[in-house]
């Protein structure tokens, strides 16, 4: 215990303000709220998913993943907050965790229930299912350790789009390269940023990475 404090401290003491300054305005721009909008919007408009939907029809798929995905998420941790069911909505311990883990739950299960049985494009499925099992693997390691929600949603993406390659026609390499990039900043930011240890970081980003592997093995 001695030894995961003065690692939680040392994080917390040994960086220069403007790095921790951009550490946390990479943790909020990538933030677990934000993920699936953007890989809602790379699946439309970049690969072009829904072919047979006009303009109007892309948008409205995006106001649903921005409903169910960040809107509800980040109005139930708010109404958490001021119910007092919560101590922060930056959900620094584990048991302030535990009830959005089990709400977002439910938003994620729904999510992935609608696009499986609207038929959606099986990447759109595939990210959906991928989310509700982190979710649920989040909830069951947060017994345990208070493992980081930025990196679950890093392994997601960076599993996602190495799937999504081989899903697809259209060569991704850029786009690998760019979200495992865009995954060892907000990493590396969390490790400066907040009072997470190494194993909370590298846990979240595996328990991320190997729900969305085996999201794609059903799908």
């Amino acid at each position: 215990m001695e030894n995961v404090l003065k690692e939680r401290v040392g994080a917390q003491l040994s960086f220069h303000p403007v790095t921790r300054v951009g550490a946390r305005v990479i943790s909020y721009l990538f933030h677990p709220l934000f993920i699936p909008l953007y890989v809602i919007y790379f699946v439309v408009y970049e690969l072009r998913a829904f072919p047979d939907r006009d303009d109007w029809g892309r948008k409205l798929v995006m106001a649903q993943f921005f409903v169910s995905y960040t809107l509800l998420p980040l109005i139930t941790v708010l109404l958490m907050k001021a119910l007092g069911f919560i101590q922060s909505i930056h959900l620094h311990t584990q048991r302030d965790r535990i009830l959005p883990f089990v709400v977002c739950e439910i938003f994620y299960f729904w999510g992935w229930y609608v696009s499986r049985n609207l038929h959606y494009p099986k990447l759109v499925t595939l990210f959906t299912l991928g989310v509700f099992l982190a979710c649920s693997l989040g909830l069951m390691l947060n017994i345990v350790m208070k493992v980081s929600l930025h990196a679950i949603a890093m392994g997601t993406l960076c599993a996602f789009t190495l799937f999504a390659g081989m899903m697809v026609s259209v060569h991704l390499g850029l786009f690998i390269a760019l979200a495992f990039l865009i995954a060892g900043l907000t990493l590396t930011a969390r490790l400066i940023d907040s009072n997470h240890t190494t194993a909370e970081v590298y846990m979240g980003f595996v328990c991320g990475f190997l729900t969305l592997a085996l999201a794609y093995l059903f799908v």
